[in-house]
């Protein structure tokens, strides 16, 4: 019989492991939306810039994100969100927010609460994720 410790343990990284399979499409759909509100569009060149990837890599993002049906693109085109893509970018967006106002609130300086919030919002769990939206709304009323 398999120990509660052991269980636990093989719980707590088999989410921790589907938070980091996760980390990089929140990240990129998160970004595409960013891009298309300030530029109105979003482009493999932008994406690797702001990354600081190459375009090559990004190309193979954005076709593991189509196939996971999160965007689409066209080559020489924009690249544009589906209706999956950006419900996901927005949930990526509140959980981003939630944390970096929950960091600034505790007192860590905004720049290294945007740093932080950028790991941590992947890899929060919606129970912590609640705490942290209510010790923020109470503190800052």
């Amino acid at each position: 019989m398999t120990s509660p410790n052991i269980n636990n343990s093989a719980a707590k990284f088999d989410r921790i492991r589907r938070a980091h399979q996760s980390e990089v499409a929140e990240d990129y759909v998160e970004m595409i939306a960013e891009l298309i509100e300030e530029t109105g569009e979003a482009r493999t060149v932008d994406l690797a810039a702001r990354f600081g990837v190459t375009s090559p890599t990004v190309n193979a993002i954005i076709q593991r994100l189509q196939r996971e049906d999160l965007v689409e693109s066209r080559p020489y085109r924009s690249i544009f969100l589906t209706d999956a893509g950006r419900d996901l970018a927005e949930a990526s967006r509140k959980r981003h927010k939630i944390v970096y106002d929950f960091l600034v609130s505790i007192g860590v300086p905004p720049q290294i609460a945007e740093e932080d919030a950028e790991g941590v919002e992947h890899h929060v769990s919606p129970e912590t994720l609640a705490v942290f939206e209510t010790i923020t709304k109470l503190r800052l009323g």
